[in-house]
């Protein structure tokens, strides 16, 4: 099949099934790549704490920062508690910089992400970024702002309403009338800007060979593994990964190693066209497409 024909049918694909995907696929030893509409701005949820959790390794790495540092952490810093981490506890913690660093990486918990984020500010996050090079990603606010959308202030039985909302609400200049899920005002990125990340953190650059071998090792225990890890997980592969989850808003980036020595980036970012908050084919759709683009290049 040509890429021209296999592009066509995952656009196809992803239409009929109440998706807009920006998705793009690259061979990390060649730099050949396919994609579909990887230069479009989109939220970046949770992906953002890859870049923070780059930013915080290369910080202790320089000495601004002690790993074994300890923090105390109270509850009730978020009204909305998550569906993981330290949102949930019921009293008080003390915790190290190291084991908050994973809990925001690997579990996705919101809350140890912004007490890193008090120790490296989102601008600060966004400067060392452009430091190493990476001009796509832009962070802009911690994950707390996360947790107050329209979602937050509907009733369960309601949520269509506010997922509605998300899907209608937007400008064609990407602007909208819900902050998180506008690109001038929320944290935000390409495909190909965290294409461009995933392999700063997988082949030489300008990053520390020490930092990107521990951001790449949170990625691998990555434990949120209900998305792309199906269709890229098995004994001649491994899949490291960080996903991201708000409103309409379905992401996930990674890396897939081959025991043959080949290794693709992807980056899938979509947004949902159907007002449910569970969707499950959503999921198993992008990971399809996702996993198609990667056959596509792998097979050349």
């Amino acid at each position: 099949m040509s890429t021209e024909t296999l592009l066509s049918e995952m656009r196809r694909q992803l239409r009929d099934g109440g998706l807009h995907g920006c998705l793009l696929v690259r061979d990390l030893h060649t730099g050949e790549e396919v994609g579909i509409d990887p230069d479009t701005q989109l939220p970046a949820a949770s992906l953002v704490k890859v870049p923070l959790a780059l930013a915080t390794a290369e910080r202790i790495r320089r000495g601004e920062l002690d790993g074994a540092t300890v923090i105390d952490v109270r509850p009730g810093r978020t009204t909305t508690p998550g569906p993981t981490g330290l949102s949930r506890f019921r009293h008080p913690v003390r915790i190290a910089v190291d084991d908050l660093l994973y809990m925001s990486t690997c579990v996705s918990d919101g809350v140890a992400a912004d007490v890193l984020f008090g120790l490296t500010p989102p601008a600060q996050v966004t400067d060392m970024l452009r430091e190493f090079g990476l001009r796509g990603i832009t962070v802009r606010h911690g994950l707390d702002e996360l947790t107050d959308t329209p979602l937050e202030r509907f009733d369960a039985s309601q949520a269509h309403l506010a997922l509605s909302l998300a899907i209608d609400a937007g400008t064609s200049g990407r602007g909208h009338r819900v902050p998180q899920l506008d690109t001038t005002r929320a944290s935000a990125g390409s495909a190909r800007a965290y294409v461009e990340l995933l392999q700063a953190l997988w082949t030489p650059s300008a990053i520390h060979p020490e930092v990107a071998e521990r951001v790449r090792g949170l990625m691998a225990h990555n434990l949120i593994r209900h998305r792309l890890a199906p269709d890229f997980s098995s004994d001649a592969s491994t899949w490291s990964s960080k996903t991201g989850t708000l409103l309409n808003l379905r992401h996930e980036i990674g890396v897939v190693e081959h025991s043959d020595g080949q290794a693709f980036a992807v980056a899938a970012l979509t947004e949902s066209l159907v007002p449910a908050s569970a969707q499950p084919g959503a999921d198993a759709l992008m990971a399809q497409v996702a996993r198609a683009l990667r056959d596509h290049l792998r097979q050349r």
